[in-house]
């Protein structure tokens, strides 16, 4: 269901020393969400955070999270369409093959991130995870192995003893662009780690 959120905002409110505000919905929520972008809002009530074994889309924020290195996820979230039109719905097949007539076609594509070192990570990280879902059997069984199938909860940090592993993992397998901070908002966006703030709506239903 498509919902409206009214960019009309009543006073801000400290709490647990941060500044948030209450949404005209009567909800709250992170406070790195923007009230005045209604794609982003959705992603933070409906996806982030939630758990995915599913392996095209472990996929695609996988990719979407390389693409994001060095620039902020709401910009690459304004481009998500585009980047599922330009990497062919992000089939790992697809991808996989891509030869340098694609590369070209991408970095003129003025829909998506034109950096033409994270595009040939996309080809790059692709094969590793082909490769790894050839090992595990999927890409999710191997993601989800590190914290045998748990969920963990924790907020206030951009890296983690888990996210440094993985991250180093993913290298050894010869994935580019997967540093601990990225690997550490991936885990965030997949739900291996739950992160929403104390206040936050979604952090209230999960206490339920």
């Amino acid at each position: 269901m498509d919902r409206k959120f009214h960019t009309g905002m009543v006073p801000l409110e400290k709490q647990e020393g941060e500044m948030r505000m209450n949404w005209a919905d009567g909800k709250m929520r992170c406070c790195w969400a923007n009230p005045k972008n209604e794609r982003y809002i959705r992603y933070h009530d409906e996806e982030w955070g939630v758990p995915v074994h599913d392996d095209r889309k472990l996929f695609e924020m996988l990719i979407l999270e390389c693409f994001q290195a060095g620039l902020s996820w709401e910009c690459v979230l304004n481009k998500r369409d585009a980047f599922r039109e330009a990497f062919d719905g992000f089939d790992v097949e697809k991808v996989c093959v891509y030869k340098e007539e694609k590369l070209e076609a991408l970095r003129n594509d003025p829909g998506i991130i034109r950096n033409r070192l994270k595009i040939q990570a996309a080809v790059t990280n692709a094969q590793a995870f082909r490769e790894i879902q050839k090992e595990y059997g999927s890409f999710s069984e191997y993601l989800w192995h590190w914290t045998e199938g748990s969920v963990i909860r924790e907020t206030g940090k951009t890296s983690s003893e888990l996210s440094d592993a993985i991250s180093k993992d993913l290298k050894k397998q010869g994935m580019k662009f997967v540093g601990t901070t990225v690997v550490y908002a991936y885990l965030q966006a997949v739900g291996v780690i739950r992160s929403h703030e104390d206040g936050c709506f979604c952090r209230h239903e999960d206490d339920i």
